[in-house]
């Protein structure tokens, strides 16, 4: 019998390479080490725009274009700050029962907080509905990432700040206090590089979530969920734990070639899509300086010589910094916890990704791909149970 496989297309594993949609997002120029937002560099809009503003461009498909359009929307942002009561009664057993592990609190919130609000699948909602329901999502993930984190610690929830944007609220509701200037738009600088990034593995998952008509937070959930993966997210942690092992300067040389020599990774170096300078990481590097970051000197420092013993043990396949060297830097030196990097990261990604949903469910559209069957040959008798 001839296999019903004559209608089907090969395609590199993991996709690699292949455009499965059109998108009005943003895209990532790799070759060029480049990427945008909507028609805009992502790195112009962290260098003169406030996080607000690249947040309603994901959303609603434009930069605000008056003073008063941004208060607008910065107010609407505020108002889905607040949490439903019965969200906010049940955050301490969330926070215990996920023993400490930030991001699986807020995955687990984030489902509570959709079915407390009365989410209905995207497939029925108008588009005003939609955006909506992202917005509020988007607004409270903030909220609970910090109240989860301080009931961990056995502090009380810090209540928002409606005075005080998105980033700079996040950093008041962890401490209790006001942070400065410096840290809030170094923090706000970060999440604003990191808010989208072309079809990652998180965006690819939320917008087949969004696919199927379900739910904004079940989307959302999803693609925490595809973040949490080693794979994908990666760690700014990490990159700082090496720092924390190399010491000083000149212990970078030695270091870097041990770990070479095992054929291990250097962390903070490399990228899928790069192959040049990530330019997220080159802007995080300004940021980490100008802000007089611990760390930024040996950080600066350690880079270079990394990036010479890589030119030299790999001349033919050039590796370079990525972003997550110098966002833990640069997330430290704002007083971020590191349990906490990947969950910040988290909370930047969520504006991208409610954008990608909000685009997918406009496509009412089913992603739905098939796969090769390559086992054993069928039909096969099925087998008597012997004694």
């Amino acid at each position: 019998m001839t296999p019903d496989t004559d209608h089907l297309i090969d395609v590199p594993a993991g996709l690699k390479g292949v455009a499965v949609t059109d998108t009005t997002v943003g895209d990532v120029r790799g070759r060029e080490g480049f990427y945008h937002y909507r028609q805009y560099s992502a790195l112009d809009l962290a260098a003169s725009r406030p996080l607000e503003h690249v947040w309603q461009l994901l959303l609603d498909g434009h930069l605000p274009a008056t003073s008063t359009d941004a208060e607008d929307f910065a107010a609407e942002t505020v108002t889905g700050r607040r949490l439903p009561p019965e969200v906010e009664r049940v955050l301490p057993e969330i926070a215990r029962a996920s023993k400490g592990t930030p991001l699986d609190a807020l995955r687990s919130a984030l489902s509570l907080y959709g079915s407390a609000r009365g989410y209905q699948p995207l497939w029925d909602l108008d588009g005003e509905r939609r955006r909506a329901d992202l917005l509020d999502l988007v607004a409270a993930a903030p909220v609970l990432a910090a109240g989860l984190y301080r009931l961990s610690r056995d502090l009380a929830p810090v209540p928002s700040d409606p005075a005080l944007g998105h980033a700079a609220n996040y950093l008041h509701m962890l401490t209790g206090v006001a942070p400065g200037e410096d840290a809030a738009r170094a923090l706000e600088q970060y999440l604003i590089l990191t808010v989208d990034h072309g079809f990652n593995a998180s965006t690819f998952t939320a917008r087949v979530i969004a696919s199927t008509g379900a739910d904004a937070a079940a989307a959302v959930v999803g693609a925490l969920g595809a973040l949490s993966g080693p794979l994908h997210g990666g760690a700014p942690s990490r990159a700082l734990d090496t720092l924390d092992a190399i010491g000083t300067a000149e212990g970078a040389e030695p270091y870097v070639r041990a770990l070479l020599g095992r054929g291990e990774r250097v962390m903070g170096f490399g990228h899928a899509v790069y192959r040049t300078f990530d330019p997220r990481a080159v802007m995080m590097r300004e940021v980490a300086v100008r802000i007089g970051a611990p760390l930024a000197e040996l950080a600066v420092e350690v880079e270079a010589t990394t990036l010479r013993v890589l030119a030299e043990d790999r001349p033919d396949a050039p590796i370079y910094t990525n972003v997550e060297y110098y966002a833990g830097v640069v997330m430290d030196a704002c007083g971020l916890p590191r349990e906490l990097f990947s969950t910040t990261f988290a909370l930047s990604r969520l504006i991208g990704w409610s954008a990608n949903i909000a685009e997918q469910a406009e496509q009412r559209r089913l992603i739905r791909p098939s796969a090769r069957y390559v086992g054993l040959p069928a039909p096969a008798p099925v087998p008597a149970l012997t004694a």
